[in-house]
């Protein structure tokens, strides 16, 4: 394996001698030569629940990443962001959100944090992205699918080194052809959803745009076959909408799961948790977690609520087994191309499932004209649901069951909502079966990559423009099957989202969430004895509390948290 790193490090250093630029950051000529440093292809699953793959103990039938887990290295103690933008930023820069430019999403960004550095609502200009790297570096590099990191000609893929992109720019957007946006605050002026392709805004989806997952494969498979003759390697960023609401999936794939979920979330919950238990996933001993308290008892539901219930998970499941078949034909491509055996495949979600209902996303007080459109325009019936021009959302008891021995769901700190199913498959370099418990996050990936490939990580300036320095470890030796990682045995992680926080040193975390998800202070955890976050041991701990708190501060300070100013005591 040794013969291969250098071996693609001194390719790296024939494409800089080559190269025409005098800056030490300066983009190389890729040569005529072909190329043998590995393709990377990443594939971000979007408000994906922790066990839903089969791989990770899922009922959901999902063969294709299934295969690729069971081949590579699940990584199960793999941290994101509590939402998307945050996780993406993170994900493409090895740094922090809260420096990125993604402190707070741009559409929850309070008046306080405004105009503030690490809260542009796009990546700054204090930040390289991986593609820029990488594309500086002799490689191809292509989008396809959701961006959700600026919403301008500015800030778009193209600016971040993409070549070629089609990219939905928004957090979300109806999954078929319509263009249906996820709000709407005037019903009588209605935006489109926001695509564009190289740069382009769009005014209509092309035909060939039959429902998200299948076009954004399309695309990606277009993209690879228009440079097959270029001899460079490709870095490949799929990035599906799938399965954020609009929960929507193509009828016959609806079809498939009819009547599987009729005994309810607690029941799949616990389905799930002996599954995990028996995949080595969550330890033996770990419990089940408490339903979420904003979730009704399934017994305490009439017969309608039931079977709207039952049919928003089965919608659900349709979202991610679509997602598994197109995959499925992207890899059988790579494989018929001969590129799967020297491509890296890193497959994760950008925050646990998702969990709100519609008066908890949409809560008709706060956003009264939202509210309004969604429920006046859109089909409700049963058996409306899941088409084009129905609005679901599954609600806290599947988002619940979706990490079944953890606790909360996308937006929460707590594990249930920032432990993501992950893996990462490419048999050349690393053993195939592997669990992976190992505390990891998604900043790592970044340098990780540029550890694999051979190339440096920029330091404190790129292109002469000064950049903070990548704060993610590289995990190469984990995927690599090495026991340890330098400087990840005393690692501190944070996160802060809406001002909800927490801190994660070792096998302990404290969380800080309001009612009734929390208590409005410090909460301190075991994660060791209490995946499920339920002990608080804050009043029986208060120097190891203590302790936390004052990481925790460390944390906010280096990395520019500013709580916004609706929390109390700010």
């Amino acid at each position: 394996m040794l013969t291969k790193h250098y071996k693609w490090l001194l390719v790296g250093f024939a494409a800089l001698a080559a190269s025409c630029s005098k800056e030490p950051n300066g983009k190389v000529d890729a040569g005529a030569d072909a190329d043998d440093r590995p393709n990377i292809l990443i594939i971000v699953a979007d408000d994906l629940g922790y066990s839903d793959l089969g791989s990770f103990g899922g009922e959901i039938e999902t063969p294709n990443l299934d295969e690729l887990a069971n081949n590579g290295v699940r990584m199960v103690n793999f941290h994101v962001a509590p939402t998307c933008s945050p996780t993406r930023a993170m994900l493409l820069t090895g740094v922090d959100n809260h420096i990125a430019g993604l402190g707070n999403m741009l559409e929850e960004r309070a008046p306080n944090q405004a105009e503030q550095p690490g809260y542009e609502g796009y990546l700054n200009d204090r930040v390289v992205s991986l593609p820029q790297i990488l594309n500086d570096q002799g490689y191809a590099t292509f989008l396809s699918g959701k961006w959700h990191l600026g919403l301008t000609d500015e800030t778009g893929p193209t600016v971040q080194g993409f070549e070629k992109s089609f990219s939905m720019l928004q957090g979300g957007a109806s999954h078929f052809n319509d263009m249906a946006p996820i709000y709407a605050e005037d019903p009588d002026n209605v935006p489109k959803a926001k695509y564009r392709e190289d740069g382009q805004l769009l005014d209509e989806l092309p035909p060939e745009f039959e429902f998200s997952s299948q076009f954004y494969v399309d695309k990606m498979i277009d993209y690879i076959e228009s440079d097959s003759e270029s001899g460079r390697p490709f870095f490949a960023y799929l990035s599906f909408t799938a399965p954020h609401w609009p929960l929507q999936a193509p009828e016959d794939v609806i079809d498939k799961y009819k009547g599987r979920y009729d005994d309810g979330y607690e029941a799949l919950q616990k389905t799930r948790l002996l599954a995990q238990q028996g995949l080595g996933i969550v330890p033996e001993e770990a419990g089940l977690g408490a339903l979420e308290v904003d979730a009704v008892p399934w017994s305490e539901l009439d017969d309608q609520q039931k079977k709207i219930s039952a049919r928003s998970m089965e919608i659900y499941a349709a979202m991610v087994d679509n997602m598994d078949a197109e995959t499925g034909r992207l890899i059988r491509y790579l494989k018929d191309k001969n590129l799967l055996n020297n491509t890296l495949v890193l497959f994760l979600s950008d925050n646990g499932a998702e969990g709100h209902d519609m008066e908890g996303l949409w809560n008709p007080q706060e956003f009264p004209a939202a509210y309004k459109w969604i429920m006046e325009s859109h089909d409700f019936s049963l058996d409306g649901m899941g088409g084009e021009n129905s609005y679901v959302l599954y609600g806290p008891g599947w988002g619940g069951a979706a990490a079944p021995a953890m606790q909360g769901y996308k937006a929460f700190p707590t594990e249930g909502g920032t432990r993501s199913a992950a893996f990462v498959h490419f048999p050349k370099e690393f053993n195939g079966g592997v669990l992976a418990h190992h505390l990891m996050h998604v900043k790592d990936i970044t340098p990780t990559i540029l550890d694999l490939v051979g190339v440096e990580r920029p330091g404190d300036s790129y292109r002469g423009r000064p950049i903070e320095p990548i704060t993610g470890l590289s995990v190469l030796p984990v995927w690599r099957g090495q026991v340890s990682v330098a400087g990840a045995s005393d690692r501190m992680l944070g996160t802060e989202l809406f001002g909800k926080r927490a801190i994660r040193h070792r096998n302990w975390k404290i969380v800080h969430m309001p009612e009734p998800h929390g208590t409005g202070d410090w909460q301190l955890y075991d994660l060791d004895t209490d995946l499920g976050e339920a002990n608080d041991l804050a009043a029986e701990q208060p120097e190891k509390l203590t302790e936390m708190v004052e990481l925790w501060d460390r944390y906010a300070e280096e990395n520019n948290v500013i709580l916004p100013d609706w929390v109390s005591g700010y």
